[in-house]
């Protein structure tokens, strides 16, 4: 995997397919593999690249604690980097703050966003989600059986448990395949989630944006749908009924559909 020195750290990412930039930001604990899901369906029209937020994947865990706003200025970096002027920019749940937070203070970088799960201001529900994960990582063995046992019930819906166990075991199986989040850097990262506060900058966000929800989310629900959609100038909603909060893996046929219609409504590069 290919990577770049942004401010004295190593940033590690993969890019695949051709055509416009499309920047793909993961979710807490994850790495650029989360949208293993996403790329056959994006790469037919986008050159993907997918990152390794610092405190993930292969690139650098610097001692945190780490923010959303710190991550953004990174991606900024990263992006002149790697020689990328201006992207779209998708995000789910952190990646998704990363995401707002690169587009009302590095707009130039952002020409549309993708923004699934997110929230615009972590609250009490939230943060006390996020502490829960936080005491299981310090309990169990490793950072992935906090993700198995504690993330995924929040993500996945109890029918996806009963009637598709098979897409459960394989999702359990890809989280242990990726390389392993020590503790500190899972701790660091989730300071991030807790802080989130990107309220004030929304009037700043001028990329037309896609916002979607999972109805039946708890970690993010709808509650956020009305300070993000009244924030953002150029925002459409969609919320899928059937879905908690990590629709990019139980329904990525509805979750890329949707996304891509977004996508390729916007205007090409010249």
């Amino acid at each position: 995997m290919p990577q770049v020195q942004v401010d004295g750290l190593s940033i590690n990412y993969d890019v695949q397919g051709e055509g416009d930039p499309l920047l793909l930001i993961p979710y807490l604990s994850a790495d650029h593999a989360c949208y293993a899901f996403q790329l056959p369906a994006y790469t037919e029209h986008f050159s993907c690249i997918a990152i390794d937020l610092p405190g993930t994947g292969e690139s650098d865990k610097p001692p945190g604690p780490y923010s959303t706003a710190a991550y953004a200025d990174q991606v900024d970096g990263f992006l002149g980097a790697i020689g990328i002027e201006s992207a779209h920019v998708a995000g789910v749940s952190l990646g998704a703050g990363v995401a707002m937070h690169l587009a009302a203070r590095h707009p130039e970088r952002v020409r549309s966003l993708s923004l699934h799960s997110a929230w615009d201001r972590s609250d009490a529900y939230l943060k006390t989600c996020v502490e829960t994960w936080r005491a299981l990582a310090r309990s169990l063995p490793t950072v992935a059986d906090m993700v198995i046992q504690g993330i995924f019930p929040f993500c996945f819906t109890p029918e996806m448990y009963a009637e598709r166990p098979e897409d459960i075991d394989g999702l359990v199986a890809f989280v242990r395949s990726r390389p392993a989040q020590p503790l500190d850097a899972f701790l660091a990262q989730s300071e991030a989630a807790l802080a989130h506060d990107v309220s004030a900058a929304l009037g700043a966000i001028d990329a037309p944006a896609l916002i979607t929800f999972g109805a039946r989310d708890l970690v993010c629900s709808t509650r956020f749908a009305e300070p993000l959609t009244s924030g953002i100038a150029r925002s459409e909603l969609v919320v899928f009924d059937h879905l908690l909060h990590a629709g990019l893996h139980e329904d990525p046929a509805t979750f890329n559909a949707t996304t891509l219609d977004f996508l390729l409504r916007q205007p090409a590069l010249n």
